[in-house]
């Protein structure tokens, strides 16, 4: 499942991770700013990355273990991130509410998804982004540094960085490569 191959969500060791995952989402979400108990929950629950990332309730992953967060990461109200495969937030990055971020993917071909087989891609948010609100991230994106990601935003493609990308599907709007 890690490397993106075909898996089946049924596996009885997925389902178990899945349920620890909503177990502790369900702790983490019924929590305040404040709370004692919240790192803990976090750290429990992330890959890594809790001890610094500033993660505002309700907050939902598939797995959680596959989220990797760097320093100073923030994620707004109601964000979603199916980890499927590894998802590597870089340091300062900020997330605006109900951001999806999803390395989840389905088979195209009838068959195999009749097979009830599933498989993902590995998404990578470079440093310093600043994602709006209700903005989706798809699989297997990369994103550069100090890119800027508008609002309602579906990135499906690679943003290079320094970029801002809005729309459906997200392009380009500004290139700031070239600013001092």
């Amino acid at each position: 499942m890690v490397a993106g191959a075909l898996y089946r969500p049924g596996d009885p060791r997925l389902v178990a991770d899945r349920r620890r995952a909503q177990e502790l989402m369900q702790a983490y979400n019924q929590t305040i700013v404040g709370d004692e108990t919240r790192l803990a929950i976090l750290q429990d629950l992330l890959g890594s990355g809790a001890e610094t990332a500033s993660i505002r309730a309700p907050f939902f992953v598939d797995y959680g273990y596959n989220i990797h967060l760097a320093e100073g990461v923030f994620m707004n109200y109601g964000c979603v991130v199916l980890d499927i495969c590894p998802i590597h937030i870089g340091a300062n990055t900020q997330i605006g509410p109900k951001v999806q971020i999803l390395a989840a993917d389905h088979p195209r071909d009838a068959e195999t998804r009749d097979q009830g087989l599933e498989f993902g891609q590995p998404i990578t948010i470079g440093r310093n982004v600043w994602i709006g609100s209700g903005a989706m991230i798809l699989p297997g994106v990369t994103i550069g540094d100090d890119a800027v990601i508008g609002a309602g935003a579906v990135v499906t493609r690679d943003v290079a960085a320094r970029t801002t990308v809005g729309g459906n599907p997200a392009r380009p709007l500004v290139s700031r490569s070239q600013t001092p």
